[in-house]
């Protein structure tokens, strides 16, 4: 079962209370049966979701008036009977938009409701060094930007989700820690609203949590139940999926493994506290070590830059280079094989920066997991490098917008006059 599946069956499986939850709930049976099984006929959804023809041709009316579908021609079954017309998910009309804000750089990443990409970009930014002002009105103008290339497009954003590289208090938008971007108690949400277009839904997830959603989806490792995604970037998060579903915790704040403490003898970590897991394996650490006779901060410039010059000296044979890979890939392992202790994930997703140098990190990471894990190779679990990039958390966001058009069609469009009716549902 992939991800989308388990998430129409639990929708389908939430009891709507009254008439207009029930058609709510009926749209998005409709939508999401599209979107997963492409084009089809009124009576093959009938028959697909459960839901009797009458109530299906209502739901169809609706959900063409809202533009979230169109017809694409006639398919005839069998040799008696009238053809029917072919129904599509109309993805082109509707956008969504994910955002990111990390260290040193802004990401954009707006598709249309199938996915398709409708604009995408990332540019260099010191987030950290310009404070949290400063940073909000930068990432508002960057939003602002896309949103208009997205009107442009005819995809205007339903919705916009920003990934943050902290803790999270995703009810109210509320950056509670951010500490490489220095970052505490920032009401984002609220900020980003009051400089944004009127109504437009706006909200603020953690980095890592949203790019394992994304690789859960579409990635290397997409419909596997139990996975780990790590952030390779100058911090290092965690995104956990258990048991094909997103692991928050009790106040949301699951998945900060970059703060494992690894060595109690180690470096001053950015979050205040000494020998974090991302003080040994944060390509800021790998930078250092690298370049030890350069003065170094815990920021470094745009990553892809970075990572270009350090595979031109790994090409070259640069000892000190392979030597600093090797111990990185060593310290992955080490924390990987905690994870694989606590979680027992089937795999462990790679992102950002350690995706790019995958082929060299993955083989001593992967030794050094089977031997440090309790269960060591029987574990099962493989290093993975995604192939998203340093998009995974922007197109997860994305894709956070896209489940809650298809949770709730009724947010977008206009309403048929007819809408109340056809309302009856069987369970499928």
């Amino acid at each position: 079962m992939t991800g989308r599946d388990r998430v129409a069956r639990t929708r389908a499986a939430t009891a709507p209370t009254d008439q207009l939850s029930l058609r709510r709930t009926n749209l998005s049976r409709v939508l999401v049966h599209l979107r997963d099984h492409g084009p089809r006929p009124r009576a093959t959804i009938a028959t697909g979701t459960g839901l009797h023809k009458a109530t299906v041709s209502s739901l169809v009316d609706e959900l063409l008036t809202r533009r979230l579908v169109r017809e694409i021609g006639l398919q005839r079954s069998g040799f008696a009977g009238r053809p029917g017309r072919v129904l599509a998910l109309d993805g082109a009309t509707v956008g969504a938009l994910g955002v990111e804000i990390n260290v040193d750089y802004l990401g954009v990443h707006g598709i249309d409701l199938a996915g398709r990409p409708v604009v995408e970009r990332r540019t260099a930014f010191d987030a950290a060094g310009s404070g949290p002002d400063a940073a909000v009105d930068r990432l508002a103008g960057v939003i602002r930007g896309a949103l208009r290339d997205m009107r442009r497009r005819d995809a205007p954003a339903a919705g916009v989700v920003v990934a943050v590289p902290g803790l999270i208090d995703v009810e109210r938008g509320v950056v509670v820690l951010a500490p490489n971007l220095g970052w505490r108690h920032l009401p984002l949400a609220d900020r980003l609203r009051a400089a944004l277009p009127a109504h437009l839904p706006v909200e603020v997830d953690n980095d890592a949590n949203l790019a394992a959603l994304a690789e859960y989806t579409y990635g290397v490792a997409a419909g596997t139940d139990d996975l780990v995604y790590l952030t390779g970037e100058v911090g290092v998060g965690g995104g956990m999926i258990v048991g094909g579903r997103l692991l928050r915790g009790a106040e949301g704040f699951s998945g900060e493994v970059g703060h494992l403490p690894v060595d109690p003898a180690g470096r001053r970590c950015g979050c205040g506290r000494t020998g974090c897991w991302e003080t040994k394996v944060g390509l800021a650490e790998l930078v250092r070590l690298i370049t030890p006779e350069q003065p170094h901060t815990h920021q470094v410039r745009d990553p892809e830059e970075r990572l270009r010059e350090i595979s031109r000296r790994l090409e070259a044979g640069d000892p000190v280079a392979e030597a600093a890979v090797a111990q990185v890939g060593r310290w992955l392992g080490l924390g990987g094989a905690i994870l694989v202790n606590l979680v027992n994930p089937r795999a462990i997703v790679l992102g950002g920066y350690f995706a790019t140098l995958a082929d060299r990190l993955l083989p001593t990471a992967q030794r050094e997991l089977d031997r440090l894990a309790v269960a060591g190779p029987a574990a099962r679990c493989r290093f993975v490098a995604s192939n998203l990039g340093f998009t995974a958390a922007a197109r997860g966001a994305a894709g956070v917008v896209v489940d809650r058009v298809l949770a709730d069609p009724t947010t977008v469009g206009t309403a048929p006059a007819t809408a109340a009716r056809g309302t009856s549902a069987v369970p499928g």
